[in-house]
């Protein structure tokens, strides 16, 4: 009887993440997200002839900060290289870029397993290079236009060891990377804007193998769920072509998603293909002693101290904690709100409730919260004084949620300061009395439902501006 054979997936990542600069990395021009197309370009990053590049500093100063996060060697003294390849997005028929001394070597960073344990995932090295335009197909006239704005865009490409094993563990690495990235301010690392995107090298052998087997890369994949259908799609692919006897070709794939399958677009090329040579025009990188002390010392709170302290400065549980720090934005808004209401748990209430809720109901990111602490903590006080009770303050966030109104004066402009009149909320609840004898004699029954139905009915009456425990006392005393 024949044994079946397992098999072991091998996994390493080429990651590219556009840095957060203003600027393009050799030129002036902008590098917002969106505009018309080929607006935000000039002659540098455009490859017009005669023109020179110049280094924008806050490039070099992001790519060390990631790698001293990720505890990378610095290389002191580093060059750029060209990568000559003709492509029509890429103006220049060659792109910057360093192959032969990237700026940060040997790192890694640590992951938890499924089975609960950790390990490391090596950072072979991180190098810095302008990205490439855009092709846009035009199906309807049957043409390719191009588009210059990406073109010189600064990235930091992020190359792994093949220390992966399973989709599962990539998906814990590329989290864990986003996430110190953005706590650095370095990118948005917004995978469905492209500011970061994923290649995928793997290849399958027999468990026990040492030897790797043939790798193939998938391109450019920009969300988790694409990753890790390709990645299983993939493993599934070699492991037939193995069984089938047929041998894996090196090569690179394009994975599509909506069909699950992927195909191949061209064979692997060899560092030599591009013809890699010094760049002429760019003067060589000295990270002198005092550059790398001022990065250093501007490196921020990372998640796993914040979250130590959290638990003994604030006293909030661990699960609000682990949500709250999962986004640098979430953590700020948490900060500074306390900051100013000294309220942790009311704060993170309104975190973990209401505004996830309205984050996955208008399907927006952490990092594009833009109702500021002060607002929130406003409106804190404004529930806690019960000048608006509940259910106002929810309505009223909502508002605050997608144009940051200033809570005070939008109550007062509404209408929604709740009625603290007595004699006004006794007359309503007579009314409502009067008007639902069922429900008043269910109610002197036994069923305690009742009265949470003439609650409603009261709340109704008074358009929502009464305090609910007010109106639960006095119906009480009228039904007793």
């Amino acid at each position: 009887m024949a044994m079946i054979k397992e098999y072991e997936t091998v996994i390493g990542l080429e990651v590219h993440v556009e840095l957060a600069t203003k600027t393009k990395i050799f030129c002036g021009c902008s590098t917002a997200f969106g505009g018309a197309p080929n607006t935000h370009t000039c002659p540098v990053c455009t490859g017009m002839p005669g023109t020179l590049p110049v280094l924008n500093k806050q490039v070099l100063e992001y790519a060390i900060a990631v790698g001293l996060a990720t505890g990378c060697d610095i290389t002191r003294y580093g060059k750029f290289d060209r990568k000559n390849y003709f492509y029509p997005d890429n103006p220049q028929n060659y792109q910057i870029s360093q192959l032969y001394l990237p700026i940060c070597r040997n790192g890694g960073i640590e992951i938890e397993t499924q089975e609960g344990g950790r390990k490391t995932v090596g950072i072979h090295e991180i190098h810095m290079e302008e990205d490439a335009g855009k092709l846009i197909h035009d199906e309807w006239d049957e043409c390719s236009l191009v588009d210059y704005n990406r073109s010189g865009v600064p990235l930091i490409e992020i190359v792994s060891e093949p220390d992966m094993r399973d989709a599962k563990e990539v998906i814990a690495y590329l989290e864990k990377l986003r996430l110190l990235i953005q706590y650095l301010g370095a990118s948005d690392c917004k995978l469905q804007e492209g500011s970061m995107r994923a290649d995928v090298n793997l290849s399958v052998r027999e468990v026990g193998q040492k030897a790797f087997g043939t790798r193939t890369e998938m391109k450019n994949l920009n969300s988790f769920k694409a990753i890790t259908r390709a990645i299983e799609g993939e493993r599934e692919r070699q492991i037939d072509l193995i069984e089938a006897g047929e041998a894996i070709i090196q090569e690179t794939r394009r994975w599509d998603d909506a069909k699950g399958i992927s195909y191949a677009m061209r064979s692997k090329e060899d560092a030599q293909d591009y013809r890699y040579f010094p760049d002429p025009d760019l003067a060589p990188i000295v990270v002198s002693d005092e550059m790398l002390a001022k990065i250093r010392a501007k490196q921020p709170e990372f998640r796993t101290e914040k979250m130590a302290r959290y638990r003994e400065e604030y006293g909030i549980p661990d699960y609000d904690i682990d949500i709250i720090t999962s986004a640098k934005r979430m953590a700020d808004l948490f900060e500074e709100t306390v900051a100013i209401c000294h309220q942790p748990k009311k704060v993170s209430n309104w975190l973990m409730g209401e505004t996830m809720r309205l984050m996955k109901e208008k399907e927006i990111d952490a990092q594009d919260l833009h109702f500021s602490p002060q607002n929130l903590a406003k409106l804190i006080a404004l529930t806690d004084s019960k000048a608006i009770n509940g259910n106002v303050a929810k309505e009223v966030f909502e508002v605050m949620f997608d144009q940051d109104i200033e809570p005070e004066q939008y109550v007062e402009e509404h209408g929604l300061r709740t009625v603290n009149d007595a004699g006004a909320l006794k007359k309503a609840i007579e009314e409502v009395i009067a008007g639902n004898p069922q429900s008043v004699e269910d109610y002197k029954n036994g069923k305690e439902k009742a009265l949470g139905f003439l609650v409603g009915q009261t709340m109704k009456a008074m358009k929502g501006k009464a305090e609910p425990a007010m109106v639960n006392q006095i119906l009480k005393e009228f039904l007793s």
